[in-house]
C-alpha cells in the first residue's frame, strides 16, 4: 500500500443519533410512531424484534409523505446506515436529507444555496426490506428521512457511518478556561474531519485540496497530530499536477502558499530527503515568479486571492500579494540553503530586496495588516494599533484570523489574540458549532437561532440567510479546515512552545498566560512529545514543568 496512491484505510464508526429533533405530524394519510426507537442501541440487523410487522420506528405513507429528522450531536464526516423492515416487502423508496444545519437538512435543493455539489446531500434511495442500505459521503450533523412511497417502512435503524483517517492526537491544550479548551478541541477536530483522501479545504462542499487554504490547516495538523501522510500526499498532489511556470487551483497567491508550506513543513519535520525532491521545482518556481517583480519591486503577479472577505477591496489584495511575496521569497532564501543550492539563495535574495522597495498600506483591511505586519514591510505595532486592534473582532475571518492572531502576538498583543480566539471562534460554538465554519461575523448572530434549531419564527437562520460569494446560504461550508487556526497559535504563544530550528531540534518556550490562572498541552515533534504546563503563583509569577524529548533543546 503506497500512501500516494491515495489509499489508506480509513476508521469506520457507527454513530447513533442523539435526539430526535422533529418528525412529522400524524393524521389520516401520514404517520409517525415510536421514533424514539431510533435512540435505543441497535444493532443494524434485520429483524432486531419482530420479524414482520418491525420493531423500529414506523413510518406509513397512505398518500402524504412522514418524515424524521434526527441530530447525531457533532460535526461527522461519512455518510448513513438505514435497516428496514416492516409489511411492505418492495419498491421502498426513501428521501434521505443530510444537513450540517437542521435548516440545511429540512430544505429542498435549490432553496437558498442548497445543493448536490462536490457531495451528494439530499437524494431518493430504494430501500430492501430485511435488509439495511448505505448511502452518503459527506459532511454533516444532521439527517432527514421521509417515506416518499405508499405503504409501512419499520425504520429498524438509523446510524451514521463516521469516516476518519487513524490520526491519534498528539498535541493538546487545556487551560483555566473552558471555553478556549472548547474552541482548541473543536479546532484540531475540524482539521481532522478534513484530513480525508488529502487534506480537503471542507468535507461537505470544497472536498479539494486548495492550496492557499492548506496552510493553516498544515500548521494546525503538525500542532495536533504531527507531521502526516496526508500533508507529504497533499503538497506532491499540488506540485504533480502544476506546472511551475502555471498556478496551483489556478491562482498565484496559492502557489506562494505551496512554497510556504515546503518551508514550514522542513522547520517542523527536518527532512531533508523530501525537500529535495522538490528541489528542481521549487527552482522552476521561483525562475518564474522573479520575472513577475515589476518597477520599484512591486508585486506583479496576475490578479490575486487571499480570502473571501477580502475580495470586493482590489487595493488591499494588491498589498497582501506583495508582503506574501516578501514572505515567500525570504522562505526561498532558508530552503536553498537547507538545499545548499547557492544559485537559488542569490535569486530569492536578490528577489526578497528589490520587493521591500515598495511598501503598501493596509486599505483598512485586517487581513493585510497581519501580512504585512509578519512580511517585516511594516511594524507590527504600527499594523496593531491602526488596524488589527481596531472594532474587536470586527472584520476577523476564519481563514486569515490565523494570521491575524500570529500578527497581534508578534505586535506584543497576546491577550487580544486570547480574547479574538474566545470571542470570535467561541461565537461559533455559541450558535451551535461542532466544527468551524468556512466563513463566520458576529454579526449575523444578531436575532439568528442556532444550527441545531429548528427555524424560528422572526428570526434569522444563521446558515441559510448569510454567506456571499461562492457559499451562500446552506452551500456554506460549516465544516472548513481553514479554519482550525487557534489550534496551533494557542500552543505557540499561550503555552509559548515555538520551534527554532528545522526538526524541532531546537524550540522556544515563553508563556503567556494573562488573564489565565495555568495551562497546559503536548506538543509532538519527530523526537516525541514535549509536555508542559505552566502556573500562576500568588506572588503573579508564571511557575513552568517542561518535559522535552531526547534530541531537542531549549
Amino acid at each position: 500500500m503506497t500512501m500516494r496512491d491515495n489509499q489508506y484505510l480509513p476508521t469506520r464508526t457507527y454513530v447513533p443519533p442523539t435526539r430526535i429533533v422533529w418528525v412529522s405530524g400524524s393524521g389520516d394519510q401520514s404517520s409517525v410512531s415510536s421514533p424514539g426507537m431510533l435512540l435505543e442501541k441497535r444493532y443494524g440487523q434485520v429483524p432486531e424484534g419482530k420479524f414482520l410487522d418491525g420493531s423500529g420506528c414506523r413510518m406509513e405513507n397512505k398518500g402524504a409523505i412522514p418524515s424524521v429528522l434526527v441530530d447525531f450531536g457533532c460535526e461527522l464526516h461519512g455518510g448513513l446506515h438505514l435497516a428496514c423492515g416492516g409489511p411492505s416487502r418492495k419498491g421502498t423508496k426513501v428521501r434521505v436529507r443530510f444537513g450540517e444545519s437542521v435548516a440545511e437538512a429540512m430544505a429542498e435543493l435549490g432553496e437558498r444555496g442548497a445543493c448536490n455539489d462536490h457531495a451528494i446531500r439530499d437524494s431518493v434511495i430504494d430501500l430492501p426490506w430485511a435488509g439495511g442500505r448505505e448511502i452518503g459521503n459527506t459532511g454533516f450533523r444532521f439527517v432527514r428521512v421521509d417515506l416518499v412511497t405508499e405503504g409501512v417502512l419499520s425504520l429498524e435503524s438509523l446510524r451514521a457511518i463516521s469516516l476518519m483517517r487513524p490520526m491519534p492526537p498528539l498535541g493538546s491544550f487545556s487551560c483555566s478556561d473552558e471555553r478556549l479548551n472548547q474552541v482548541w478541541a473543536t479546532a484540531a477536530r475540524t482539521v481532522h474531519l478534513c484530513c480525508q483522501d488529502y487534506l480537503w479545504d471542507g468535507i461537505k462542499r470544497d472536498r479539494l485540496v486548495w492550496m492557499g487554504d492548506m496552510h493553516p490547516e498544515m500548521m494546525a495538523t503538525l500542532a495536533v497530530f504531527g507531521n502526516q501522510a496526508v500533508l507529504t500526499d497533499s503538497l506532491d498532489y499540488m506540485r504533480d499536477t502544476t506546472p511551475a511556470d502555471g498556478w496551483m487551483n489556478t491562482m498565484p497567491s496559492y502557489t506562494l502558499w505551496w512554497i510556504r508550506c515546503q518551508h514550514d513543513l522542513y522547520l517542523y519535520s527536518g527532512d531533508g530527503g523530501y525537500l529535495r525532491k522538490h528541489h528542481d521545482y521549487i527552482k522552476a518556481v521561483f525562475a518564474n515568479l522573479a520575472t513577475l517583480i515589476g518597477p520599484e519591486g512591486r508585486c506583479a503577479l496576475p490578479s490575486g486571492f487571499l480570502d473571501w472577505p477580502t475580495q470586493h477591496n482590489r487595493a488591499a489584495v494588491d498589498a497582501g500579494m506583495q508582503a506574501l511575496m516578501v514572505m515567500v521569497f525570504e522562505d526561498g532564501v532558508r530552503l536553498a540553503a537547507a538545499l545548499g543550492d547557492d544559485d537559488l539563495a542569490g535569486v530569492c535574495r536578490l528577489g526578497a530586496e528589490r520587493l521591500r522597495r515598495y511598501v503598501p498600506s493596509p486599505e483598512g483591511s485586517k487581513q493585510v495588516a497581519a501580512l504585512l505586519a509578519l512580511s517585516g514591510l511594516r511594524p507590527a505595532r504600527e499594523m496593531q494599533a491602526s488596524v488589527l486592534g481596531v472594532n474587536g473582532i470586527q472584520g476577523v475571518s476564519t481563514f486569515y484570523g490565523y494570521y491575524m492572531l500570529e500578527a497581534m502576538a508578534k505586535a506584543g498583543e497576546i491577550q487580544q489574540g486570547i480574547d479574538t480566539v474566545r470571542d470570535y471562534w467561541g461565537g461559533m460554538l455559541d450558535m451551535g458549532a461542532t466544527s468551524f465554519w468556512e466563513d463566520f461575523d458576529i454579526e449575523w448572530t444578531r436575532n439568528a437561532f442556532r444550527i441545531d434549531e429548528l427555524p424560528v419564527p422572526g428570526k434569522q437562520d444563521i446558515h441559510g440567510d448569510f454567506g456571499q460569494f461562492c457559499y451562500k446560504g446552506f452551500r456554506h461550508s460549516l465544516c472548513h479546515g481553514w479554519a482550525a487556526g487557534p489550534a496551533p497559535w494557542l500552543i505557540a504563544h499561550v503555552l509559548g512552545i515555538q520551534v527554532v530550528e528545522s526538526g524541532c531540534r531546537k524550540v522556544w518556550i515563553t508563556p503567556f498566560l494573562g488573564n489565565l490562572d495555568w495551562a497546559e498541552g503536548t506538543f509532538p515533534t519527530p523526537m516525541g512529545v514535549i509536555k508542559v504546563r505552566h502556573e500562576r503563583k500568588t506572588d503573579g509569577k508564571v511557575k513552568s514543568q517542561i518535559s522535552l524529548p531526547a534530541g531537542v533543546v531549549q
